[in-house]
Protein backbone atom coordinates (compact mmCIF):
# COMPACT_ATOMS: atom_id res chain seq x y z
CA UNK A 1 0.00 0.00 0.00
CA UNK A 2 1.60 3.47 -0.84
CA UNK A 3 1.94 6.25 1.24
CA UNK A 4 -1.41 8.38 -0.10
CA UNK A 5 -3.53 5.11 0.50
CA UNK A 6 -2.20 4.77 4.05
CA UNK A 7 -2.76 8.47 4.92
CA UNK A 8 -5.88 8.42 3.56
CA UNK A 9 -6.96 5.42 5.82
CA UNK A 10 -5.42 7.48 8.53
CA UNK A 11 -7.88 10.72 8.07
CA UNK A 12 -10.82 8.05 7.58
CA UNK A 13 -10.07 6.47 11.27
CA UNK A 14 -10.13 10.51 12.49
CA UNK A 15 -6.48 11.54 12.24
CA UNK A 16 -6.69 14.91 11.53
CA UNK A 17 -2.66 15.59 11.07
CA UNK A 18 -3.11 13.08 7.76
CA UNK A 19 -5.62 15.33 6.37
CA UNK A 20 -3.18 18.01 6.43
CA UNK A 21 -0.22 15.90 4.86
CA UNK A 22 -2.63 14.90 2.41
CA UNK A 23 -3.34 18.32 1.45
CA UNK A 24 0.54 19.38 1.95
CA UNK A 25 1.77 16.56 -0.15
CA UNK A 26 -0.75 16.74 -3.32
CA UNK A 27 -0.29 20.85 -3.69
CA UNK A 28 1.54 20.04 -6.80
CA UNK A 29 -1.65 18.79 -8.56
CA UNK A 30 -3.09 22.18 -8.21
CA UNK A 31 0.41 23.99 -9.96
CA UNK A 32 -0.40 21.18 -12.93
CA UNK A 33 -3.98 22.56 -13.35
CA UNK A 34 -3.55 25.59 -12.79
CA UNK A 35 -0.74 25.88 -16.00
CA UNK A 36 -4.22 24.93 -18.38
CA UNK A 37 -6.18 28.06 -16.95
CA UNK A 38 -3.68 31.17 -17.65
CA UNK A 39 -3.79 33.76 -19.69
CA UNK A 40 -8.04 34.15 -19.02
CA UNK A 41 -7.53 37.49 -16.47
CA UNK A 42 -6.51 36.05 -13.37
CA UNK A 43 -3.16 36.04 -11.61
CA UNK A 44 -2.09 32.89 -11.05
CA UNK A 45 -2.08 33.50 -7.31
CA UNK A 46 -5.72 33.24 -7.39
CA UNK A 47 -6.50 30.52 -9.41
CA UNK A 48 -4.17 28.55 -6.89
CA UNK A 49 -6.28 29.79 -4.07
CA UNK A 50 -9.18 28.32 -5.62
CA UNK A 51 -7.75 25.43 -7.05
CA UNK A 52 -7.02 24.80 -3.24
CA UNK A 53 -10.36 24.57 -2.30
CA UNK A 54 -11.05 21.60 -5.17
CA UNK A 55 -7.94 19.80 -3.77
CA UNK A 56 -9.52 19.88 0.01
CA UNK A 57 -12.85 18.87 -1.24
CA UNK A 58 -11.21 16.07 -2.87
CA UNK A 59 -9.08 14.97 0.11
CA UNK A 60 -12.60 15.51 2.35
CA UNK A 61 -14.51 13.08 -0.37
CA UNK A 62 -12.22 10.79 -1.43
CA UNK A 63 -13.29 7.00 -0.61
CA UNK A 64 -10.71 4.35 -1.31
CA UNK A 65 -13.56 2.39 -2.79
CA UNK A 66 -13.84 4.17 -5.92
CA UNK A 67 -11.13 2.08 -7.54
CA UNK A 68 -9.27 5.49 -9.08
CA UNK A 69 -5.99 6.71 -7.76
CA UNK A 70 -6.25 10.04 -5.79
CA UNK A 71 -4.56 12.27 -8.49
CA UNK A 72 -7.64 10.52 -10.96
CA UNK A 73 -10.11 11.83 -8.44
CA UNK A 74 -8.48 14.88 -7.20
CA UNK A 75 -7.22 16.64 -10.56
CA UNK A 76 -10.82 17.04 -12.08
CA UNK A 77 -12.18 18.65 -8.78
CA UNK A 78 -9.44 20.93 -8.40
CA UNK A 79 -10.56 22.02 -12.45
CA UNK A 80 -13.82 22.18 -11.57
CA UNK A 81 -13.57 24.67 -9.15
CA UNK A 82 -11.15 26.72 -11.08
CA UNK A 83 -13.76 26.58 -13.74
CA UNK A 84 -16.69 27.40 -11.77
CA UNK A 85 -14.96 30.24 -10.53
CA UNK A 86 -13.93 31.43 -13.88
CA UNK A 87 -17.19 30.99 -15.31
CA UNK A 88 -19.37 32.65 -12.84
CA UNK A 89 -17.60 35.70 -13.32
CA UNK A 90 -18.31 35.47 -16.95
CA UNK A 91 -14.29 34.99 -17.69
CA UNK A 92 -14.98 32.17 -20.04
CA UNK A 93 -15.77 33.64 -23.68
CA UNK A 94 -16.12 30.72 -26.57
CA UNK A 95 -14.85 32.63 -29.78
CA UNK A 96 -17.96 31.46 -32.45
CA UNK A 97 -15.02 30.28 -34.78
CA UNK A 98 -14.41 27.02 -31.77
CA UNK A 99 -18.28 26.74 -31.59
CA UNK A 100 -18.27 26.09 -34.72
CA UNK A 101 -15.63 23.78 -35.43
CA UNK A 102 -16.56 21.77 -31.81
CA UNK A 103 -19.88 21.19 -33.65
CA UNK A 104 -18.68 19.79 -36.85
CA UNK A 105 -16.09 17.55 -34.93
CA UNK A 106 -18.99 16.25 -33.08
CA UNK A 107 -21.00 15.48 -36.51
CA UNK A 108 -17.64 13.91 -37.70
CA UNK A 109 -17.15 12.34 -35.16
CA UNK A 110 -20.91 10.73 -35.04
CA UNK A 111 -20.77 10.05 -39.21
CA UNK A 112 -17.45 8.19 -38.83
CA UNK A 113 -18.29 5.88 -35.29
CA UNK A 114 -22.08 4.74 -37.53
CA UNK A 115 -19.52 3.64 -40.22
CA UNK A 116 -16.81 1.99 -38.68
CA UNK A 117 -18.56 1.00 -35.23
CA UNK A 118 -15.56 2.48 -33.47
CA UNK A 119 -14.19 5.95 -31.97
CA UNK A 120 -12.37 8.19 -34.20
CA UNK A 121 -8.80 9.81 -32.49
CA UNK A 122 -8.60 13.55 -32.38
CA UNK A 123 -5.61 13.13 -34.51
CA UNK A 124 -7.78 11.67 -37.07
CA UNK A 125 -10.89 14.48 -36.51
CA UNK A 126 -8.43 17.53 -36.64
CA UNK A 127 -6.63 16.27 -39.56
CA UNK A 128 -9.84 15.60 -41.44
CA UNK A 129 -11.11 19.37 -39.86
CA UNK A 130 -7.77 20.82 -41.67
CA UNK A 131 -6.85 21.98 -37.57
CA UNK A 132 -4.13 21.19 -35.34
CA UNK A 133 -5.35 18.59 -32.53
CA UNK A 134 -4.34 21.30 -30.09
CA UNK A 135 -7.02 23.37 -31.73
CA UNK A 136 -9.70 20.95 -32.10
CA UNK A 137 -9.17 19.93 -28.09
CA UNK A 138 -9.83 23.69 -26.77
CA UNK A 139 -12.80 24.08 -29.12
CA UNK A 140 -14.28 20.51 -27.85
CA UNK A 141 -13.34 20.85 -24.00
CA UNK A 142 -14.35 24.85 -24.37
CA UNK A 143 -18.05 23.77 -25.94
CA UNK A 144 -18.31 20.89 -23.16
CA UNK A 145 -22.18 20.83 -22.04
CA UNK A 146 -22.17 21.69 -18.37
CA UNK A 147 -24.32 18.82 -17.02
CA UNK A 148 -27.68 19.10 -14.71
CA UNK A 149 -29.05 16.82 -12.25
CA UNK A 150 -31.96 16.91 -14.40
CA UNK A 151 -30.12 15.90 -17.46
CA UNK A 152 -31.37 12.74 -19.41
CA UNK A 153 -28.50 10.80 -19.78
CA UNK A 154 -30.40 7.72 -21.31
CA UNK A 155 -33.71 7.32 -23.01
CA UNK A 156 -35.19 3.67 -23.32
CA UNK A 157 -38.72 2.49 -23.74
CA UNK A 158 -39.89 6.14 -23.49
CA UNK A 159 -38.49 7.04 -20.27
CA UNK A 160 -35.35 9.23 -19.63
CA UNK A 161 -33.22 8.52 -16.74
CA UNK A 162 -31.66 11.41 -15.03
CA UNK A 163 -28.69 12.25 -13.48
CA UNK A 164 -30.57 12.20 -9.54
CA UNK A 165 -28.38 9.94 -8.29
CA UNK A 166 -25.84 13.02 -7.87
CA UNK A 167 -25.83 14.99 -4.96
CA UNK A 168 -28.11 18.07 -5.12
CA UNK A 169 -26.48 20.08 -2.37
CA UNK A 170 -28.88 23.02 -2.72
CA UNK A 171 -31.35 21.33 -0.64
CA UNK A 172 -31.66 21.00 2.84
CA UNK A 173 -29.16 18.62 4.46
CA UNK A 174 -31.33 16.32 5.53
CA UNK A 175 -32.29 15.29 1.96
CA UNK A 176 -28.87 15.29 1.23
CA UNK A 177 -28.00 13.19 3.03
CA UNK A 178 -30.11 10.41 2.50
CA UNK A 179 -28.95 10.92 -0.84
CA UNK A 180 -25.67 10.38 -0.77
CA UNK A 181 -26.75 7.16 1.62
CA UNK A 182 -28.76 5.98 -1.89
CA UNK A 183 -25.70 6.99 -3.56
CA UNK A 184 -23.19 4.65 -1.70
CA UNK A 185 -25.73 1.68 -1.54
CA UNK A 186 -26.22 1.86 -5.26
CA UNK A 187 -22.23 2.07 -6.28
CA UNK A 188 -21.97 -0.60 -3.82
CA UNK A 189 -24.44 -3.02 -6.16
CA UNK A 190 -21.86 -2.72 -9.43
CA UNK A 191 -18.34 -4.32 -9.89
CA UNK A 192 -15.26 -2.37 -9.79
CA UNK A 193 -14.78 -1.75 -13.52
CA UNK A 194 -18.54 -0.44 -13.90
CA UNK A 195 -18.36 1.67 -10.41
CA UNK A 196 -15.29 3.09 -12.02
CA UNK A 197 -17.22 4.20 -15.49
CA UNK A 198 -19.77 5.66 -14.01
CA UNK A 199 -17.71 7.55 -11.31
CA UNK A 200 -15.26 8.88 -14.11
CA UNK A 201 -18.40 9.89 -15.89
CA UNK A 202 -20.72 11.47 -13.78
CA UNK A 203 -18.59 12.70 -11.08
CA UNK A 204 -16.07 13.81 -13.10
CA UNK A 205 -17.75 14.57 -16.55
CA UNK A 206 -14.87 12.64 -18.70
CA UNK A 207 -16.78 12.36 -21.99
CA UNK A 208 -16.72 8.56 -23.40
CA UNK A 209 -13.74 8.61 -25.06
CA UNK A 210 -11.66 9.73 -21.88
CA UNK A 211 -13.24 7.08 -19.50
CA UNK A 212 -12.57 4.11 -22.73
CA UNK A 213 -8.75 5.76 -22.27
CA UNK A 214 -8.59 4.48 -18.82
CA UNK A 215 -10.54 1.64 -18.72
CA UNK A 216 -8.51 0.23 -22.10
CA UNK A 217 -12.08 0.34 -23.91
CA UNK A 218 -13.48 1.64 -27.31
CA UNK A 219 -16.06 4.36 -26.84
CA UNK A 220 -18.31 2.36 -28.40
CA UNK A 221 -18.33 -0.59 -25.17
CA UNK A 222 -18.41 2.49 -23.45
CA UNK A 223 -21.49 3.58 -24.42
CA UNK A 224 -23.07 0.16 -24.31
CA UNK A 225 -21.97 -0.50 -20.78
CA UNK A 226 -23.23 2.77 -19.30
CA UNK A 227 -26.53 2.60 -21.03
CA UNK A 228 -26.31 -1.12 -18.67
CA UNK A 229 -25.69 0.20 -15.80
CA UNK A 230 -28.28 3.30 -15.73
CA UNK A 231 -30.46 1.08 -16.68
CA UNK A 232 -29.76 -1.77 -14.00
CA UNK A 233 -29.66 1.37 -11.19
CA UNK A 234 -32.61 2.29 -12.10
CA UNK A 235 -34.64 -1.00 -11.46
CA UNK A 236 -33.08 -0.89 -8.24
CA UNK A 237 -34.20 2.47 -7.01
Amino acid sequence: MGRTEELILRLQEGDKEAREILIEENMGLIHHVVKRFLGRGVEAEDLFQIGAIGLVKAVDRFDLSFGVKFSTYAVPMISGEIKRFLRDDNMIKVSRALKELSIKASHLREQLVMERGEEPGIEELAACLGVEPEELAQAMDSSAEVESLQKIVYQGDGEGLSLMDKVDYGRDEQETLLRQLLLEQLLNTLEPRERQLIILRFFYDQTQTQVASQLGMSQVQVSRLEKKILTALKKRM
